[in-house]
């Protein structure tokens, strides 16, 4: 089974050092509300300005504080360090904080971009050092608003999202659940169990042209997180009747990339890597002897065999597919 390791976690640390703070090409997530507002990324976000837009800016971050935690000798560690320490200041997080008091800011970034800042604190709280720690209670005013924003939003979603896109529902919520507040987790499974609890027998008619997220592992893998394990045992049973035979077969053929320099067409590069994620998750919950297991670990390795290579070499792909190529990588860990 691929591994993440020093090599692999050095250079995707030299990847997102080179994104992070690239300003531009940049697509903003930014509504204008009279000429006042025409304003450059870093003049708006003084954090998460790099990496072509404000949601692959956080998980760039969060692939870097997650490589240096598990390889804090690593030669990039100081670079890390030093720019955290330059950015990550009381002030940078205030202003990203007072950027969503904006009337026209209350569906920013929502749900994908609030998933993946309260996966980025999440991660903070997992380091031991005093770095570590500062850095984490730096960032706690911004997590609390995002997660205040999904106390306020989620009784309002009657329906989830499943597109595998940025709006898909069951991505967010994952994230969003290892930030480990307890009111926010309780509100999330309830609204898993009224979404989704029922499902059952998926078609799974996937992928669609510019998916990164498969709806159909991404709800299971939501799931997984959301259930308890026996009650997820016989959820995923009616869900994927069909694993132990490889069905639906959608799922177990990892997706064709046909150009890398298109934006969207190269959002299935990480496709394959978030079903190689998903794909590893439900192993873990399955017993060494059931025949779904070694199955669903294949169909894991045939999606990474394909996408792995390509997490570097174009910027389409570069400023975003490490984040994800370290959730699969990390998958059980």
């Amino acid at each position: 089974m691929t591994k993440l390791t020093p090599d692999i976690a050095a250079l995707y640390a030299r990847t997102a050092l080179g994104h992070v703070t690239r300003e531009y090409p940049n697509k903003m997530d930014h509504v204008l509300a009279g000429p006042q507002d025409v304003q450059g990324p870093r003049a708006l976000h003084p954090i998460f300005f790099g990496s072509f837009d404000w949601h692959s800016c956080v998980h760039g971050w969060w692939t870097l504080f997650t490589v240096l935690r598990l390889y804090p000798e690593m030669d990039e560690a100081a670079d890390i360090r030093a720019l955290a320490d330059a950015l990550f200041t009381e002030a940078n997080v205030e202003a990203e904080r007072a950027y969503l008091d904006r009337p026209t800011s209350r569906g920013f970034e929502r749900p994908y971009g609030w998933g993946w800042l309260l996966g980025l604190a999440a991660e903070l709280d997992r380091h031991q050092t005093d770095d570590g720690r500062r850095w984490a209670a730096t960032l706690k005013p911004l997590a609390q608003a995002f997660r205040d924003r999904f106390m306020a939003y989620l009784p309002l979603a009657t329906y989830p999202v499943r597109v595998g896109t940025h709006y898909n529902t069951a991505f967010a919520l994952s994230l969003a659940m290892e930030w480990g507040d307890v009111e926010l987790n309780a509100l999330i499974r309830r609204k898993a169990a009224e979404w989704h609890g029922e499902d059952r027998a998926c078609q799974a008619w996937e992928p669609s042209q510019d998916e990164f997220l498969s709806p159909a592992l991404m709800e299971a893998e939501f799931m997984r997180r959301a259930m308890a394990p026996d009650a997820f045992a016989v959820w995923l049973d009616g869900f994927l009747p069909g694993l132990a035979a490889g069905a639906p077969k959608t799922l177990f053929t990892p997706a064709s990339v046909s150009d890398r320099t298109d934006g969207k067409i190269a959002h299935l590069d990480g496709l394959n890597l978030s079903r190689a994620w998903c794909w590893r998750g439900i192993a873990g919950t399955l017993e060494p002897g059931d025949p779904r297991r070694a199955v669903v670990l294949k169909a894991a390795d045939d999606h990474l065999a394909v996408s792995l290579p390509q997490v570097t070499g174009d910027y389409m792909g570069e400023h975003w597919l490490a984040s994800f190529a370290l959730l699969a990588l990390r998958a059980g860990h």
